[in-house]
């Protein structure tokens, strides 16, 4: 039986069987983490793109391809629904099924939560997402609510004019009691999905994948405005430009809850905006 002899940490010698064997530092293991991390780090990105606003980038380049290519007068002459609710006789059940689909587009949030915790790039998930922040983070999340709705307003207005995005039809949800919480719901939800996934963790994975600053922040506004393309090239240009001003916020701040915020109250207004202005004002 072979006996393990355990040498003080500062010693260079072993006495062993009467002898003393000087003791030779060990070659450290090869870490396997630089060779791998790549690798994994970009599976998991397809991966997460893939169950979520990856997938839906390329519906909206089906959904434009479809309209261009089957609808006279292309996609001016179609009409795109941003927030379509369940409308049956049974306002309860459709209640439920409209709660079933927010919960839907937070679970791909929720699943890149938990990645970026296994393996973050900071402390917390390194991407600022502190609730006990929350308040501090409420001014410029209001801020860039002014900065990127304001305008937004405009473009939506200046393309419906020159002919080249959809006739937005921005909610049709029945009026029925919940309808308004339904939709501030709704607007929370796509502030987490969307601010969670293509700016806190792709951005994250893709600086851990090596990618400069510039490359990985037009990625992520391109994908943004992409799955946006089913309201035409105006509602893909205005989102590429807000992901370009929301992405270099991130990257030198790492914090996304101001952007969680401002896109959950941009989405807050024109959605409730919608509901009582529609009629009442002709571009809308």
């Amino acid at each position: 039986m072979r006996q393990r002899v355990v040498a003080a940490a500062h010693s260079g010698l072993i006495r062993r069987t009467g002898q003393t064997v000087p003791v030779t530092e060990a070659a450290p293991a090869p870490d396997s983490r630089d060779a791998t991390i790549a690798p994994r780090y970009g599976l998991e990105v397809l991966a997460v793109l893939g169950v979520s606003l990856g997938l839906s980038a390329i519906y909206a380049v089906l959904s434009y391809a479809r309209a261009e290519i089957t609808v006279k007068g292309g996609i001016a002459a179609t009409t795109a629904t941003v927030v379509r609710g369940s409308a049956t006789s049974y306002p309860v059940l459709d209640l439920l099924d409209d709660l079933a689909d927010v919960l839907s587009g937070l679970l791909p949030a929720f699943l890149a939560v938990v990645l970026l915790a296994r393996d973050p790039a900071g402390r917390g998930l390194g991407i600022g997402l502190d609730w006990l922040r929350a308040r501090r983070d409420l001014l410029p999340g209001i801020g860039f609510t002014a900065l990127i709705g304001i305008p937004g307003l405009v473009l939506v207005w200046a393309a419906h004019e020159l002919s080249i995005n959809a006739s937005l039809a921005v909610v049709d949800v029945p009026d029925q009691w919940y309808r308004v919480p339904l939709l501030l719901l709704t607007a929370a939800q796509n502030g987490i999905y969307e601010e969670i996934i293509v700016v806190g963790y792709l951005l994250t994975r893709l600086r851990q994948l090596g990618w400069t600053d510039s490359r990985a922040l037009g990625a992520s506004a391109l994908l943004r405005g992409t799955y946006h393309l089913y309201q035409g090239w105006g509602g893909f240009a205005g989102n590429m430009v807000m992901g370009l001003i929301f992405g270099w916020w991130f990257q030198r701040t790492r914090r996304v809850l101001p952007l969680v915020i401002a896109h959950s109250l941009l989405d807050g207004f024109s959605f409730v905006g919608y509901v009582y202005l529609h009629g009442h004002v002709s571009w809308i």
